[in-house]
């Protein structure tokens, strides 16, 4: 598959609610990760997708999710963007109890079919999440 073709997929999961099928199925076996605040335990760089599963699994059990949208792709060589918000209460932290409007570009890297690299780009509040 070619980068868009990835985009387009990933996206479509996503606005289905797939994000776990999306990467077990969509990203590559080591993939570079870079993201302004990493999740508790995970650092940046080059991790696995068993580390990605988790970290999102993590994510998604500590939020309390009221809503969201997902547009792009938009492409970028071998390489697509997508914007992403979301809408979400966290469940710990600094920001527990206080609903948050949140959203990101996503920039992906795809190599043989396979997202290879991911950043992500986005506020993070004083504190963090």
């Amino acid at each position: 598959m070619e980068a868009m073709d990835v985009g387009k997929k990933l996206v479509e999961m996503c606005k289905a609610g797939e994000h776990r099928k999306a990467i077990e199925e969509l990203y590559a076996d080591e993939v570079d990760v870079i993201e302004p605040m990493p999740m508790p335990g995970q650092a940046n760089g080059v991790t696995s997708r068993a580390d990605i599963l988790a970290a999102s699994d993590h994510f998604m059990n500590v939020m309390e999710v009221h809503g969201g949208d997902v547009q792009g792709p938009y492409p970028m060589d071998d390489k697509f963007i997508v914007f992403m918000s979301l809408d979400a209460t966290p469940k710990e932290g600094p920001m527990a109890g206080h609903r948050m409007d949140m959203c990101e570009a996503c920039v992906y890297g795809v190599k043989d079919g396979k997202i290879v690299s991911s950043r992500f780009c986005y506020d993070v509040p004083e504190g963090g999440y």
